[in-house]
This record gives C-alpha cells, sequence and structure tokens, in this order.
C-alpha cells in the first residue's frame, strides 16, 4: 500500500498522528450546522462599491459578477436581463461570472428567493450607477454636456450630433473605474424596460439538455483521487473498534484515519468503492427512542421553547360568541431533499492556497468553514460553485466541501469526492417533522371571529393569518435540546421552508369551516378576506380554472389553497380523481396564479412555478422519511418516492401584471398550497378530510372509511 507524507503547520490539536502502514489520523466529524455559523467579527455584508458588480472589458464584454449559483432556478438569465437594462447594453454581451469567492463579491447563500428581490436590486444600483460614471467621462472626452447624451448598445451618444460617439470598452479599457457618485442615480424607470419583462429561455438550456454543462463531478485534475469516508450505521452510533486491513490490502487504495473518521482514496473509484466496504467496523448505538410512526406522540409530550408570535383581541371571550368551533391536529413528517446531483466537491491545494469546487448553495459559507477548521486565511481559500444540480435548501450546508479540502491537505492530491446516494439521503438536513393545532370559530353569517394557532417545530413561515380575523392568536414551538429532544438527525430549509406545513394547516382549516357553514370555498376566502392581492389572485385563478361556485363536497374534487411566500402572494386550485376501492389519488389538474411583483423573466418563472407544482406532488402524495431513532431507512430511491412525470396533472399558470411594483421571489412560493389544495379536493371529491400529508392510498382509504 502506498505511504504519503504530510507537511505541519495546521493549527488544529493533534491534527496529524503517524499510525503506521499508510494509515493517518483524520479529525472528528463536525456538525454540519454548526460549521454554518460564523463570529460576529468575521461577518461579511454585501459591498457597496459598483466596480464588484461589473467590470468592462476591452472587446465590450461586460461581466457581472455575483455570488449567487445557478441550480436550474434561471438566475443565470435573469440577472444579466437588469444588468443590460441598467447599463443600456446587448443582452449577449453580459458574461456571468458566478460563485466564485475570488472574484464575485460577498454573498450569504443562494435560498430564500432572494435573489432577485435583495440582490438584485443591489446589482441594478451599481449597474446605474456604472451607467452614470460612463456617461460623465464620456462628456468630458466628446466635450459634451452629459444632459446632451444618451447610452444606445453600450455607445454614449450625441443626441444632437451622432457622429459624435464613444463605446464603454473604450471609456473603461479593462480597468476598475475610479469615480464615484454621490447621490446615487436612480435605476431605470421601469416603464423604460426592453430586456426586463420579456420572457427568455434559460441561457444554459442549450449545454444542460446535450450534456455539455459541467457539474463539480464531471470535473478532473491532474493527479485527481477519489475519495470514500466510512460512515456510521446511524446517527445514534459511536465506533467502538476497527479493522481497515481489508481496504489496506487493495492495491492502489490509501487509508485515512483519525478517531472515528476513517477514509480511503484511490485513482480509481471503483476501488476506493471496494476499499470501503471492506472495512470491519463495529459500533455502539444510542437511540433515540422515536421513529416515524410515534414521533407525533413524541411531540404532543415534548417541552419546547414557547413564542406568541402575534395576539389580537381576546380568544376565550371570542369562542363564546361563535355559533361553531373547530379544534384540528395535523402532521407533517420529515421530507428529504434528494437532489438529484449528491454533494459533490473537488479540492486542490497549491502551495498554501487550497481552491475547493463544490456542490454547494453557498460557497462563501464553505470558504469561511474551511478557514475554520484548516486554520487558513481566507486569501487562501478559493470556493467555486459550477452548475448545482439541485438543492432547494439541502445544500445550504457543505460538509463535503470540507471533507474534500482537508483529505486534499493530507494527501497533498486533488480529491474529489462525490457522495453516493445513501450518504445523501443519511446526511441530509431534513425538512423538519411537525404537528400544528388549530382552534377556530365561525358566526352565523360564516365570518371567522377566532383563530388559535400553534405550531410544533416547524417555525412561523407561512403561519400569518392571513384572514380577517379580529381574535387571533399565533404560537411557535421551537425544540428545546436541553429539556426535551425532537430530532435524531439534522433538519434545515427545505423549498419554502416550512410553509407548505403552515398553510396546510391554515387552509386546510378554512376549508373545514367553510364546509360547516354552507359557504363555496371561495366565496368563503373572499368573505373572510380583506388583502387585495390575495383576493386578486384567487379570482384570477377562479377565472383561469373556469370555476364555478359549490358548497362542499360537491362531488367534483375540487379544493382551493393560498398563501404568501417570498414577498409572493399564490392561489392555487386543483382538480382530483379519487378510487374510492384503493384511496389512489390521481391529481388532474393544478391552476396556479401568484402575484410577484415585476417579473423580470416570465419564462424563468413560468418555469419555476411548474417545478414547484411538480415537487409539490412528492410531499402532497408519497414522500416521508421512514427512520427508527437515528437509523435513515430510506436511502435511494427504490422506498423514497419522488415525483414521477406520468404523475403531472395538467398545469396552467397565471402571472399578474405588476411592472410597477418592487421585483418579489418566483423560485418557491408555488410549493406552498399544492398539499393543502389537493386535500380540500379529496374532501370535495369523497367528504373524507385528510389532516396528514401524504395522502398516500392506505391514509387516504382509512379517511374513506371512517365516513
Amino acid at each position: 500500500m502506498k505511504k504519503i507524507s504530510v507537511s505541519s503547520g495546521i493549527r488544529r490539536r493533534n491534527f496529524i498522528k503517524l499510525f503506521g502502514g499508510g494509515i493517518f489520523v483524520f479529525f472528528q466529524p463536525w456538525n454540519v450546522l454548526d460549521l454554518m455559523a460564523l463570529p460576529a467579527d468575521q461577518a461579511r455584508s454585501l459591498t457597496k462599491d459598483y466596480n464588484a458588480f461589473l467590470q468592462i472589458a476591452e472587446d465590450g464584454t461586460v461581466s457581472c459578477f455575483t455570488g449567487k449559483i445557478e441550480m436550474g432556478q434561471g438566475i443565470i438569465t435573469s440577472l444579466p436581463q437588469m444588468m443590460a437594462e441598467e447599463l443600456n447594453i446587448p443582452i449577449a454581451k453580459v458574461k456571468m461570472i458566478m460563485g466564485d469567492t475570488e472574484l464575485c463579491p460577498y454573498d450569504a447563500g443562494t435560498w430564500g428567493s432572494l435573489t432577485t428581490r435583495a440582490f438584485g436590486p443591489n446589482m441594478r444600483a451599481a449597474a446605474a450607477e456604472a451607467r452614470a460614471v460612463l456617461v460623465e467621462m464620456a462628456s468630458v472626452r466628446l466635450g459634451v454636456p452629459a444632459s446632451q447624451l444618451e447610452v444606445r448598445d453600450g455607445v454614449v451618444v450625441d443626441i444632437k450630433n451622432s457622429a459624435k460617439s464613444i463605446t464603454y470598452a473604450e471609456l473603461a479599457k479593462g480597468q476598475k473605474l475610479e469615480k464615484y457618485l454621490d447621490p446615487k442615480p436612480l435605476p431605470e424607470d421601469y416603464t423604460q424596460y426592453t430586456y426586463v419583462g420579456k420572457p427568455l429561455m434559460h441561457s444554459d438550456s442549450y449545454e444542460k439538455v446535450t450534456g455539455r454543462a459541467k457539474y463539480t463531478g464531471d470535473l478532473t485534475l491532474p493527479g485527481m483521487v477519489h475519495a470514500r469516508i466510512l460512515r456510521p450505521p446511524s446517527h445514534g452510533a459511536k465506533l467502538e473498534s476497527v479493522d481497515v486491513s481489508g481496504a489496506e490490502k487493495i492495491e492502489g487504495v490509501t487509508v485515512v484515519r483519525e478517531g472515528d473518521f476513517i477514509a480511503v482514496i484511490s485513482e480509481n473509484r471503483d476501488k476506493a468503492d471496494l476499499a470501503i466496504v471492506q472495512i470491519r467496523a463495529d459500533y455502539a448505538f444510542n437511540e433515540m427512542k422515536v421513529n416515524d410512526k410515534t414521533v407525533y406522540d413524541f411531540i404532543n409530550k415534548g417541552e419546547f421553547r414557547t413564542n406568541v408570535v402575534r395576539t389580537s383581541g381576546d380568544i376565550e371571550a371570542a369562542k363564546l360568541q361563535c355559533e361553531k368551533v373547530f379544534e384540528s391536529e395535523y402532521h407533517d413528517p420529515y421530507l428529504a431533499h434528494a437532489p438529484i446531483e449528491t454533494h459533490t466537491a473537488l479540492a486542490r491545494f497549491e502551495g498554501d492556497k487550497v481552491t475547493v469546487w463544490a456542490s454547494t448553495q453557498s460557497p462563501f459559507g464553505l470558504q469561511d468553514a474551511i478557514v475554520r477548521e484548516l486554520g487558513m486565511t481566507r486569501e487562501n481559500v478559493r470556493v467555486i460553485t459550477p452548475f448545482v444540480g439541485g438543492g432547494f435548501g439541502g445544500k445550504a450546508a457543505y460538509q463535503q466541501g470540507v471533507e474534500a479540502a482537508k483529505l486534499a491537505r493530507l494527501t497533498g492530491k486533488p480529491v474529489m469526492l462525490a457522495w453516493t446516494r445513501d450518504e445523501e439521503f443519511f446526511y441530509d438536513t431534513f425538512h423538519a417533522v411537525s404537528v400544528v393545532k388549530v382552534r377556530s370559530g365561525i358566526d352565523k353569517a360564516g365570518s371567522i371571529q377566532m383563530w388559535d394557532y400553534h405550531v410544533y417545530l416547524a417555525g412561523t413561515r407561512g403561519a400569518e393569518t392571513i384572514y380577517d380575523v379580529p381574535n387571533a392568536r399565533t404560537t411557535s414551538y421551537g425544540e428545546n435540546r436541553a429539556a426535551y429532544r425532537v430530532h435524531p438527525f439534522a433538519t434545515g430549509p427545505w423549498r419554502a421552508p416550512n410553509n407548505n406545513t403552515n398553510t396546510f394547516a391554515r387552509e386546510t382549516q378554512i376549508d373545514i369551516m367553510a364546509a360547516a357553514a354552507g359557504i363555496d370555498p371561495l366565496e368563503f376566502r373572499l368573505k373572510n378576506l380583506k388583502d387585495e392581492k390575495m383576493i386578486a389572485c384567487l379570482r384570477s385563478a377562479a377565472d383561469k380554472f373556469g370555476y364555478t361556485p359549490s358548497k362542499g363536497p360537491s362531488g367534483r374534487g375540487i379544493g382551493i389553497a393560498c398563501g404568501t411566500d417570498a414577498g409572493t402572494w399564490v392561489a392555487e386550485i386543483a382538480e382530483v380523481e379519487v378510487d374510492i376501492s384503493t384511496g389512489k389519488v390521481k391529481v388532474r389538474r393544478v391552476v396556479c396564479s401568484q402575484d410577484m411583483g415585476l417579473c423580470v423573466n416570465p419564462q424563468g418563472a413560468l418555469i419555476q412555478m411548474e417545478g414547484c407544482i411538480t415537487m409539490a406532488l412528492g410531499y402532497t402524495l408519497t414522500e416521508e422519511l421512514k427512520y427508527e431513532g437515528g437509523n435513515i431507512a430510506d436511502r435511494n430511491f427504490d422506498t423514497y418516492q419522488i415525483p414521477r412525470f406520468s404523475w403531472l396533472p395538467k398545469i396552467e399558470c397565471v402571472i399578474l401584471d405588476r411592472k410597477d411594483q418592487p421585483p418579489q421571489g418566483g423560485g418557491e412560493p408555488a410549493i406552498i398550497a399544492v398539499g393543502a389544495a389537493v386535500g380540500n379536493a379529496i374532501f370535495d371529491a369523497t367528504g373524507a378530510r385528510m389532516y396528514r400529508v401524504p395522502f398516500t392510498p392506505e391514509r387516504v382509504y382509512n379517511a374513506l372509511k371512517m365516513l
């Protein structure tokens, strides 16, 4: 077996201890979520220097720099639309540089549908200032007042004498622009837009459909080795003993170890795969006594941190005044992110500097984690994120990038670490299990008078009452690990984090009250709403659907739900077919309407809406994590069933025209209401009410038997 040497200087206690025989001690496993924390004195924020966002080359190409990454959401197209708009240049001249910590301005990460609504305005402001500076430079060069100049496709022209002109390229000469303006110029008015608001296909479509697009796992470097890491069988497992002799015997394999962390590396991935299973390990187990069947009782017996988020009126007094009072409990399971591309990283050291290519939503977060874990300076850590094959919040964590960097430093070789599907499921930061308890009441006229909402472990995203209720209270209960630990493994953000949970509970409860009042569910919502944006979304969805009022259950199989996320209002109507002999549900049609303010790229937004609805069919119909304590039972798609193309309903989307409003998020909102709309449609079709997602045939059949 090959023996390797390691240079010293790593600022970690007992970093390297040579055991002999080519086995090296490695570091203990870390808490993934802890790696995402950054001390206050090292905190960073987005720069105000407009040069950080763009650079004009000598050939007139404009590089647009962003710490955001592209994982299919389409910002590789919409950001150039905004940049081209503000600079008044052809969009074909914009070249995107994304997710490179050495070249791009700092960004916390790509999540929360924040790119367009938060980064976008900052980038537009930077481009507007650059344009104004370039016009002032042209004024001096041409001897013409700036007020007499305009920009046409990157050329500053004298409007009184078009023969007098100068290009951005001639002005910038590929250099940083030194002048800054105060006060800052305003971005272009929406009435002048030529690119923003125009539907464009994703600019990376051709590369992706032809297979030319490069993801982290497609990269190669001279001398690169592949790594596999010994993983515990459960999150409750602790390594007791290990025998690595079987792996050592394989030609071309090196074993790396410190404490409980053991890895094998080889130039041949197949050999690394073979070697890791030759390691014999014994574990002791300290499992939490909870599983996917007992967890809701487990939560109901728990002790939690309590936070009253909102309160108005008098809940108890209102209860006495209500004609009808309803109490319901809703359950939502753990969900996996299940991206098609697993967490992958490639790391290479050159001298004291490391470059890591990683499939991550947070390149700067990974950079900081490597700085901490390896005792390096930021200047010596570069993270580059190529195309990412799906994230959905799960790649906000970046454990694999730190692992690859450490292995590269230890071995002195470029190291490729691509998690297996088993590892992807095991180390996922799952959408949290939750319980929601709702008490609500209506008067004789069908007006909601009381709303008492209690959400356990799901947080408050989407927990807003949204309806006009005089007596309302929202209480959030968080995990109190010191008193009562609930999660036996890591949890984290999952597309529109927990909004689907809260929207499912709220909108099902609304439907229950509508049916009890004998009022059509759309009319009931409109009757109890004052929010004009929500009203407009509901009405436009109904118009698109061709909806006709009927109190439920009508037997038609039509359900409604609405909500807000990422600054966007969304309403959905679903039509289902239920096989009452089996409980199987087929979603036939979904209409979705959303108010997302100014829509930068309607084609891109449409794709996102359709993607959200498709993904939502998973949590609605099949997806839920099975586990026993810290042992994850679902490790692949043979047991964890994500949506199939054969499931897809007819999907129709409406984007309300709001060009005069600030742009809002479009990557997540449409996912939040599908579960509630489908559940309400099941009730409308059959009279069976669903209180737990997913709506598996067994659960639907059991609900039907209770009628």
